[in-house]
């Protein structure tokens, strides 16, 4: 935020940072500067509601933006008193898997952790490189599967907005043990994701349009429509969607037709991978081995039934 943009005048000289100083800041959030300055070192935790509304306008934070200080004000640590927790992700119902067995569209569950934890078939063979992992993660397959690039037609933005909903979600659960655990992977093994990460960029799943490029029946253009599991906090079921008579839906219909008759086609495994770390082991060639067809019975995502690999 400038000092334009914030209604500031500009006295000239020159800034050493472009956006606002730690004093017109507090001058702006009607604060003292030694109390901001506090503030903004971290010592957040009990500062009041109307304190913080007054900072989330004077840096013209969206509403996400702003949901997130106040969770990082919420959930500050208290000296030696915090400690870190790992998060227990519930078990998936079986109604809402039959839900998701009955939706004419693809669907699939995944946590806060970007764990995908289930799917229907469609929704399975739209994901199908992702799900070949022993524990299918969508932040791990973009960050480390070479196909990534090319899964997702603008990876870039794939992978900001993946370390970004991590970053949000860490301002929610910042004890939690799995989440730093994941985060604390992604940014060894990762430097996409250290400077992503870096960015300091939070942002929240609703609803979008997002082009992927399936390795069976190319460029599908979707809608996602983003729905959080009403007493199973961080479990989120999305969809997706194509408009009526584009090439798109015609896509989505030989998608349809490839999950239900297994014809998997040719084995993407040994894609060349750069130097990017692979989400599974490599398998040795076996060439005349039958294609793993997906099954509606499969419940749970990553674990194939059928021939051995």
């Amino acid at each position: 935020v400038t000092p334009e943009q914030a209604g500031l005048p500009d006295f000239g000289g020159e800034r050493r940072v472009p956006g606002l100083r730690r004093e017109e800041v507090a001058l702006l959030a009607g604060v003292s500067l030694d109390y901001y300055t506090r503030l903004e070192r971290g010592n957040i935790r009990g500062a009041s509601e109307s304190v913080l509304n007054a900072v989330a306008r004077a840096l013209q934070l969206d509403d996400v933006e702003r949901q997130h200080l106040f969770d990082l004000a919420r959930t500050a640590p208290v000296g030696s008193t915090a400690r870190s927790r790992k998060k227990v992700t519930p078990a998936l119902r079986t109604s809402v898997q039959r839900v998701l067995d009955n939706l004419a569209v693809p669907a699939i569950v995944y946590t806060a952790h970007q764990d995908l934890i289930a799917s229907n078939l469609m929704g399975r063979a739209l994901f199908s490189p992702h799900f070949e992992a022993e524990q299918p993660n969508l932040a791990r397959f973009v960050f480390f599967d070479r196909r990534a690039r090319d899964y997702y037609v603008d990876w870039p933005l794939a992978r900001r907005m993946t370390a970004a909903m991590l970053r949000l979600e860490a301002g929610r659960d910042p004890l939690n043990s799995d989440l730093t655990a994941l985060i604390g992977e992604l940014s060894t093994r990762s430097p996409q994701f250290r400077a992503d990460w870096a960015a300091r960029d939070v942002h929240e799943h609703r609803t979008g349009r997002k082009v992927y490029r399936h390795p069976e029946v190319g460029e599908l253009e979707v809608t996602f429509d983003v729905f959080e599991m009403p007493g199973e906090a961080g479990t989120f079921v999305t969809t997706y969607s194509v408009d009526e008579g584009s090439d798109s839906a015609d896509r989505l219909a030989l998608l349809a037709s490839w999950a239900a008759t297994g014809l998997a086609g040719p084995d993407t495994d040994g894609a060349e991978r750069d130097d990017m770390p692979e989400t599974t082991p490599r398998r040795a060639d076996t060439p005349d081995r039958a294609p793993a067809t997906p099954s509606p019975t499969d419940r749970v995502p990553g674990r194939r039934r059928g021939p051995t690999r």
